[in-house]
């Protein structure tokens, strides 16, 4: 193990986590800066086929602020992030109508927003030089827990048993970690929206004269506002990479495929009647650029752990966001530093009081971010533009303190006893309830 990092001294808690995305890298990350033992385990056979997904994602300072931890890690985030403070919102017909700044939110802490293939390989990179035992080309197939002995495990897609003190379940929205937690199979459903997204040079566009002012002046962010349909785009990079995405009805099958590359003439025929700059930049989409990807839809989970406290969820696994709510990697990542937290509290002796304690801290919180996804993007799709041209600051997005100010380890560490004594309380009422 790499001995060069901060950490508590050894816990001789072993932990197990499933699934090498944002969640749970973060959280065998703040496990072992919690002294714990960390093995992490990784369906893709090669990291890169990660590194290369996706679009922009955007960590909160709540979220960012497990980052400053981590030695060297938020400066390299903070290289390839885009440099902007702001928000300019326009009408799905190409009217200007409001800038929102966040410039006041650095009293809480760094808004980070870049490529999530690059963030994940800087997380992913600080992970591998603490010595975390990572290995890939891992599939876990089943989830069990006992009591005698006290204990936890997977099941390997090769029939091995491997065994620990917890596992964490962060395989994202079809984990199989939930049916031990909710006690059957459950498949996700559409949320009835999908999203087209598209990441590529900015050469593409830097000549075109509707779209050039995008990538002119370095790093810009903008929105645009129509019905049932909210598109936003980006320059990154002092200027030099551009990126777009637009939540659009989802006509198809969650059954069929939940991501799959997109074409840009399909794209287009849910923009009929929008501006110039948005149809020039799907247009400018390089062939291969451009994914598909649906919403998923979870009911809200009763319990993020399973029956004898041995396996929690954390993440999308637990908790799928709307990317409207802007909160779904920050939440996740406060997810780790809390179970980390509380484990080394609760200490080896008692694992299920710590996942107990865990549930606690996160499960009223986590839900209340949560659903300010489908407020905002009801603010936008629904907009009654009478009232938004009249007052232009309806369309911002809400920012709160309670959520952004907020410090996971902080409030893991002095909230941690107040749960487990609620905690306590609740399970002496209903054995005494049982006698009645």
């Amino acid at each position: 193990m790499a001995n060069n990092f901060p950490r508590l001294p050894p816990s001789g808690i072993k932990v197990l986590i499933v699934g090498a995305g944002f969640a749970g890298l973060s959280a065998a990350i703040e496990c072992d800066r919690k002294g714990h033992t960390v093995t992490l385990f990784e369906k893709s056979d090669n990291i890169e086929e990660l590194i290369r997904i996706g679009d922009i994602i955007s960590f909160d300072p709540n979220g960012s602020k497990a980052f400053e931890r981590w030695p060297g890690v938020v400066d390299q985030m903070e290289a390839v992030a885009r440099q902007t403070t702001w928000l300019d919102l326009y009408h799905h017909q190409g009217k200007f109508v409001t800038r929102q700044s966040f410039a006041e939110e650095k009293i809480w802490g760094r808004r980070i927003n870049a490529h999530r293939g690059q963030l994940h390989n800087i997380i992913y990179r600080h992970a591998v030089a603490r010595g975390i035992d990572i290995r890939l080309g891992q599939r876990v197939q089943d989830y069990f827990e006992s009591d005698s002995p006290a204990e936890a495990g997977v099941v390997l897609a090769t029939g091995e048993r491997i065994t620990a003190d917890v596992v964490i379940a962060a395989e994202g929205v079809r984990s199989r970690g939930r049916k031990i937690v909710l006690g059957f199979d459950e498949n996700p459903k559409s949320s009835g929206y999908a999203v087209y997204r598209a990441w590529f040079p900015a050469d593409r566009i830097k000549n075109n004269p509707v779209i050039k002012h995008i990538v002119e002046n370095g790093d810009t962010h903008q929105g645009f506002i129509g019905p049932d349909i909210h598109f936003l785009a980006s320059s990154i990079k002092n200027g030099t990479e551009v990126n777009w995405v637009f939540t659009h009805i989802d006509d198809g099958n969650i059954e069929e495929s939940w991501q799959f590359p997109g074409k840009p003439e399909e794209a287009l025929k849910y923009l009929d009647g929008w501006c110039d700059v948005v149809h020039e930049l799907v247009k400018a989409t390089p062939e291969g650029r451009l994914i598909d990807h649906k919403l998923v839809y979870r009911d809200p989970l009763p319990t993020f752990i399973s029956p004898k406290a041995r396996i929690a969820l954390i993440g999308d696994a637990a908790h799928p966001f709307l990317p409207t709510s802007i909160q779904g990697a920050s939440q996740s990542i406060e997810d780790g530093v809390a179970l980390a937290a509380c484990l080394e509290l609760s200490g080896k002796e008692n694992i299920p009081r710590a996942l107990r304690a865990y549930e606690k801290l996160r499960y009223e919180r986590v839900h209340k971010a949560q659903a300010m996804g489908p407020k905002t993007r009801n603010r936008w799709h629904k907009a009654d533009w009478t009232q938004v041209w009249k007052t232009p600051e309806m369309i911002h997005l809400v920012r709160e303190p309670w959520l952004l100010s907020f410090d996971a380890e902080k409030d893991a560490y002095e909230r941690f006893w107040k749960v487990v004594e609620e905690g306590e309380k609740e399970k002496g009422s209903v054995k005494e309830t049982s006698k009645l």
